[in-house]
């Protein structure tokens, strides 16, 4: 069985506060609590009947571990944990998972400032996995990062789960936690996203799409980024530079459901990024973030790394080899101490330009992250 990356992260916290783990439906969450408790009696689901109960009730098995499983559907769930945590003489070690942003969702009023680390699982990566060739990219490519398809290791399978899953986060994560009416709207906006991929979103020309108001769809990009459904890049700008400063960017946590081979690759190396920021940012409390860079002039960059404000390093994505972005090579200028990197999937050439840019096949680069 495959050792997430979270592991070690996740059992040193816990030797101090609680921690919540947060990320995408079946991203291996519950997997990871099952194999850090040690007593399994210690696991509590609150989808499940005889577990709500017990968890109600305050009568919770005698162990040193225990994992609440989607407790975030309880509406007191933070005064539950609070409670549970300050009232013991000996701290309860306690470990929340949830298909949900666990820091947003603060239903009950108290807070639990000081009493946690967050924690965000995101799915299967070409480090994770410990892949190396050019032929593992485009498994990983087909297959998405999700372990269940992933590891059935058919495209067939694998695109009966991606249409299974949004039924599941429309019927069971949204129908439970957010208050929605036109859930028929909310799937169709669903199957419109995809195709928007890699451009800046924009709210007005879905509004007129679907015939709702701009503050309803706003709302459900909201929520469905909460759902970690989707998550959005806000562009990146600086005083020497004439870059947009409001549209961003929309990517999916299932790359597999964009169609295009360029952008359902350039979806999965947003995630990768993304992931690796999260991890520098809740493991070692860095002011990192993912961003993208276009201008007033139409220049753009697929993905930018800012680090305490400043432009660290630089992106962009190509599905083979060709020509050196301009885009990029005018912020390399722009930024000479930032790193600036051209990655191609199906490209074989790895070179540095004279002006510090360098071109590299994507499986090299993805190992380099986590």
């Amino acid at each position: 069985m495959l050792t997430r990356y979270l592991k070690n992260q996740v059992c040193r916290d816990l030797e101090k506060k609680m921690v919540f783990v947060g990320g995408p439906r079946q991203v291996g969450k519950t997997t990871l609590a099952r194999d850090i408790l040690a007593d399994q009696r210690g696991y509590l689901n609150w989808d499940v009947a005889e577990h709500r109960e017990k968890i109600l009730n305050r009568e919770l098995p005698p162990v040193d571990l225990l994992v609440f499983d989607e407790i975030h559907k309880y509406r007191s769930w933070r005064n539950y944990l609070k409670g549970l945590f300050d009232g013991t003489q000996k701290k309860q070690k306690i470990l929340v998972t949830g298909s949900a942003r666990l820091d947003l969702y603060r239903y009950g009023g108290d807070s639990l400032q000081g009493r946690y680390h967050y924690l965000r699982l995101y799915p299967l990566s070409f480090a994770e996995l410990g892949m190396h060739s050019p032929s593992d990219l485009l498994d990983l490519l087909e297959l998405g990062g999700f372990p269940e398809p992933f590891f059935a290791a058919s495209k067939v399978e694998a695109r009966r789960w991606s249409r299974e899953y949004r039924k599941r986060i429309i019927e069971d994560d949204i129908a439970s936690l957010e208050k929605v009416q036109d859930f028929g709207n909310l799937e169709l906006l669903m199957l419109r996203l995809p195709q928007l991929v890699g451009s800046p979103l924009s709210i007005n020309a879905l509004r007129e799409d679907l015939r709702v108001s701009h503050k309803t769809v706003a709302n459900w990009l909201d929520i469905l980024e909460r759902l970690y459904a989707v998550f959005r890049l806000s562009p990146f700008g600086a005083p020497r530079i004439r870059a947009v400063k409001k549209a961003q960017k929309h990517y999916h946590y299932d790359w597999t459901l964009i169609k295009e081979p360029g952008l359902c690759f350039e979806n999965m190396v947003a995630l990768h990024l993304l992931k690796w920021v999260a991890f520098q940012e809740d493991t070692e409390g860095k002011d990192i973030e993912l961003r993208y860079f276009r201008d007033i002039d139409g220049r753009e960059v697929d993905f930018v790394v800012v680090e305490d404000q400043r432009p660290i390093m630089f992106i962009e994505c190509k599905w083979g080899d060709g020509a050196i972005s301009k885009a990029l090579k005018y912020l390399k200028v722009r930024f000479p101490d930032s790193l600036a990197y051209q990655i191609t999937a199906a490209g074989k050439k790895d070179y540095l330009t004279p002006d510090g840019i360098r071109v590299q096949p994507a499986h090299d680069f993805l190992q380099t992250l986590i």
